[in-house]
């Protein structure tokens, strides 16, 4: 490394160092999800115990908002209000939900765009928040799609995971930009410096997948990430924690993600007969109730709620739209460590060092 480059990436650093230390602002969306304003309220009160120097931009119905504010007094100290008088149901289509110019969704988009807030926060409709965000927010120089990417727990840590449903059809080129972001959300959210990245594949082997799966994989292996990228992953290594960031196309991802959480449920539901059966399974409850708590602990989806829209120019993350107080709380933990650890930085300095930092992309690869 030349000494002009150690100088470069030292003032980097020390910029980034002095954008993370100054208070900023969040917009959040205070009309969406499925217990709004209430929930939202209660997880903004919890998040400001952590995050006391954070601003709130808080977009929804005036009059509704300012008396539920009364409630709240650590929020109400740290938030400004602003009217929106119109909000997106969870059931709208994102082509009708993009006419709707009075939302509380749309204004909180707004301020990101206009450089009042540095990140979104909205437990609505994901739908209409992705059409919101590609429109209005837009996406960075050099990434065609963005894609939601979110924390996962596996045997060995937290496992990053993308894209979850966002991009349906993907080329090789959409996956070699979820792999990009993919890492610098690993390195914001989990503090990694070097995460490694797996392709997931139905097989481990260089040859199994279609022809989009190995050009992806050619692509990274003779680039900056080669190193870091550990080649094919199959279904049962996202638990087993093979690598730190899983990359997929959106469909296939939500389903991985949805069949998860279904044997999740179904494991603990299991569990749970097994312990009611009798008495003695009953005093066996007793006895391992304590590394229970621990486990349920450790894999609560509250814990985990907040996805990312990443490769956007702004932080947007999507809350799930019933989660209770803690779980909102949650998914604002995610975007304040997103803005903090400088995750647009990040992914900009790949696409740099790829050559794809404002490259334009063929038109057959964007449909």
């Amino acid at each position: 490394m030349t000494e002009a480059s150690v100088v470069r990436a030292e003032g980097e650093a020390d910029k980034q160092m002095a954008q993370a230390s100054v208070p900023f602002t969040l917009a959040v969306d205070a009309m969406g999800g499925d217990n709004a304003p209430k929930i939202v309220l209660a997880g903004l009160e919890t998040a400001l115990i952590h995050h006391p120097k954070i601003r709130i931009l808080l977009i929804g119905d005036e009059e509704i908002l300012n008396q539920s504010l009364k409630n709240y007094p650590r929020l109400s100290a740290a938030c400004t209000v602003r009217h929106a008088p119109e909000s997106i149901p969870m059931d709208m289509k994102p082509t009708a939900a993009l006419r709707v110019r009075g939302s509380s969704m749309r204004a909180a988009m707004e301020a990101v765009a206009a450089g009042e807030a540095r990140g979104v926060v909205s437990a609505g409709n994901s739908g209409a928040m992705l059409a919101l965000a590609k429109i209005i927010v837009k996406a960075l120089p050099g990434i065609s799609r963005p894609a939601m990417a979110a924390v996962q727990p596996s045997a060995r840590g937290d496992v990053v995971m993308l894209d979850l449903g966002a991009n349906i059809v993907c080329d090789a080129r959409n996956l070699v930009e979820f792999a990009i972001m993919g890492e610098a959300f690993a390195q914001a959210t989990l503090s990694l410096k070097a995460p490694t990245i797996g392709l997931l594949n139905v097989g481990s082997e260089d040859l199994k997948g279609d022809e989009r799966l190995r050009q992806a994989a050619e692509r990274l292996r003779d680039s900056v990430l080669a190193d870091s990228f550990h080649g094919f992953v199959e279904g049962h290594d996202i638990t087993a924690g093979v690598t730190d960031v899983v990359v997929t196309d959106g469909f296939t991802g939500n389903v991985a993600l949805k069949t998860g959480e279904g044997a999740l449920k179904l494991a603990l539901g299991l569990l749970r007969h097994v312990f009611q059966t009798n008495w003695l399974t009953k005093l066996g409850y007793m006895l391992v109730r304590p590394g229970l708590r621990r486990m349920r602990e450790w894999i609560d989806p509250s814990r985990y709620n907040g996805a990312v829209f990443v490769g956007l120019n702004g932080i947007v993350v999507k809350s799930h739209g019933g989660a209770d107080a803690e779980g909102f709380a949650s998914a604002v933990d995610v975007a304040i460590d997103a803005v903090e650890n400088t995750l647009n930085d990040k992914i900009r300095h790949r696409l740099e060092q790829l050559g794809m930092l404002g490259q334009p992309v063929e038109a057959k690869e964007q449909e």
